[in-house]
Formats: C-alpha cells, structure tokens, sequence
C-alpha cells in the first residue's frame, strides 16, 4: 500500500477495520456470510478488516445497517 498519507490516518483505518471485524465476530458472522448479508465482496471485507482500504460510504452504511450500529460507532474511537 502507498504511503501517501500520514501515520494517523493510516492508524485510524487500521483501528477501523478491526473495530468491523471485533464488531462482526462478536455478531456471529463468519466473512462470507457478512459478505453476504451486506452485498460487499469478500476481498473488499479482508482489506477494510486489515486496514488496507478506506471503506466507500456505501459501504460503512451496509455495514453499520447488518450490525446494527451507527456509523460513528465504527468510526469514532471508543473513549
């Protein structure tokens, strides 16, 4: 992945992406039936899980809609 934009930001979506993945484990999904529940391509999961890609709002909508969370709960660290 380029390094094309600052530490924090790169750490904020790394935070982001394992907020989803505690969020999704812990509400039973598997991956693949996430993927399926949220119309989002299982390759395009793994690199928000891993922090690697910045998630389309399209996408942090469906997101946050299968786990039944607002947006800022996903992105908003917790305090």
């Amino acid at each position: 992945m380029p390094r094309d934009q600052p530490d924090w930001i790169i750490e904020r979506r790394r935070d982001l992406g394992e907020r989803i993945a505690d969020l999704r484990a812990a509400a039973h999904h598997t991956q693949e039936t996430f993927c399926a529940t949220t119309g989002i391509s299982r390759s395009t999961l793994q690199r928000i899980e891993a922090g690697e890609a910045d998630p389309r709002y399209g996408d942090l909508l469906r997101i946050a809609a299968a786990l039944d969370k607002s947006i800022s709960t996903l992105v908003d660290p917790p305090r």
